[in-house]
């Protein structure tokens, strides 16, 4: 953690967190503590906060954290939980007869790590539909960006300037009144039966490589069911690792390490993290 305890202003004194504990907020229920942790009001509140914080102060972003790892040692400085107001944006698509917003159905994130990783499913992304973003920088200042200012690829967005980070997005939609609640439920129950819906995972662990899948490869590799500490490969699709129990970060580090070994020792391919690891070992 930090040499010196932070500082915030008495207005938002008795709203921030000390030392939270992470392992509540990540859907791998792992993690050491936030020094700070704060959730705005709304956006006003946010831009707020931040203009009180001294220059320099480390932030970090958190959704719903999943594909997120937090180390035991924790986060330095301050982490600002977005999930406030946040609404499901897939079930409204739908009443208004948009597409192909279903296939946003079911992924375990907000819109914000959705922008962040270009989140998809089902041969569907976020970026190709996304108009405009709203962002703000350290110190509470905002500003709109086209689309175009951004390059996106598979899981990845690069973005024209560091220290921006999302506030809001415009989208744009097919209208298609066919798409029903009906075909969303399909969809859930697709992801129900194949993923390990329900159990402390991260959501997928790697990407897919290029003509091939992760969990393949994996399973290929007889991996399946493989067990560091509290952390397991899901018996019921490989490129899930489940907490079955008090896992820590330091588990999951040497079991994704073990996968990517064997899978290229056996394979020739290197697998990619598709989580992101934030925070300090201990």
């Amino acid at each position: 953690m930090s040499d010196g305890m932070l500082i915030v202003v008495a207005e938002f004194e008795s709203r921030v967190r000390r030392n939270e504990p992470m392992s509540r907020h990540t859907s791998w229920h792992i993690g050491g503590p936030a020094e700070l942790y704060f959730s705005p009001r709304d956006r006003a509140d946010l831009l707020a906060f931040l203009g009180t914080l001294p220059e320099g102060t480390p932030l970090f972003w958190l959704g719903l954290g999943s594909n997120l790892l937090v180390r035991d040692g924790g986060i330095r400085g301050v982490v600002i939980d977005t999930q406030s107001g946040l609404t499901r944006l897939e079930r409204q698509c739908i009443k208004w007869g948009l597409a192909p917003a279903e296939v946003l159905a079911g992924i375990p994130g907000t819109l914000g790590g959705a922008l962040f990783m270009n989140a998809g499913a089902f041969g569907g992304e976020t970026w190709p539909r996304v108009r405009s973003v709203d962002v703000c920088d350290a110190r509470g200042n905002e500003r709109r960006r086209p689309a175009a200012d951004y390059r996106y690829s598979y899981r990845h967005v690069a973005p024209p300037a560091q220290g921006e980070y999302f506030l809001a997005a415009a989208l744009e939609f097919d209208y298609r009144p066919g798409v029903t609640e009906e075909a969303m439920r399909d969809l859930l129950l697709r992801r129900k039966e194949k993923q390990p819906i329900g159990e402390w995972s991260c959501g997928s662990t790697f990407t897919n490589p290029p003509g091939d899948h992760a969990a393949r490869l994996i399973e290929a590799a007889g991996l399946k069911g493989t067990r560091i500490g509290d952390i397991m490969v899901s018996p019921k699709h490989a490129n899930f690792l489940v907490n079955v129990e008090a896992a820590s970060a330091t588990d999951v580090e040497r079991l994704v390490l073990l996968i990517q070994q064997e899978v290229e020792r056996q394979f020739g391919v290197q697998l990619t993290p598709e989580f992101r690891t934030v925070g300090e070992s201990l």
